[in-house]
């Protein structure tokens, strides 16, 4: 099954409080692959590997606020 056909089933609180991990997940994410860089200790690939996951995560807060927002009739 889809992650977003997931999200579907899903009630605005439940969303809500999974966005808020997912946002917490992409800061860390963009920590790691700051001290990764500046450290000069993270191969290409493995900071590659972390910012496709970046966006991925990206991409799903994306459609959750998008669930969440109200569609509103000009």
């Amino acid at each position: 099954m889809n992650a977003k056909d997931d999200l579907s089933m899903k009630t605005d609180d439940v969303l809500r409080v999974e966005l808020a991990v997912f946002r917490q997940e992409h800061r860390d994410l963009d920590d790691a692959i700051t001290a990764l860089v500046e450290r000069g200790t993270g191969d290409q690939l493995t900071i590659q590997r972390l910012k496709k996951q970046k966006l991925r995560l990206k991409d799903k807060i994306a459609y959750i606020e998008d669930r969440l927002t109200p569609d509103i009739i000009a």
